[in-house]
């Protein structure tokens, strides 16, 4: 199935988690990182479990620092 990953088709596995996306992704472990699907704020505790859909667009935000 097809998932929007900041507006960017994204290929993944039938069933698979936002906590499996990230993970191809490089994503899971980095901290400062907030995730929302269609909209909606995804807590970082809910990730292995929030099934993604065809068709989702999921919103990747990094927080970063610097001056």
């Amino acid at each position: 199935m097809t998932v929007r990953v900041n507006d960017k088709p994204h290929a993944i596995a039938n069933a698979a988690t936002l906590s499996q996306l990230l993970g191809e992704l490089g994503l899971t472990e980095r901290r400062g990182v907030a995730v929302a699907v269609n909209d909606a704020v995804v807590p970082r505790s809910t990730w292995t479990v929030h099934a993604l859909a065809d068709g989702d667009r999921v919103l990747v935000i990094q927080a970063t620092q610097g001056g």
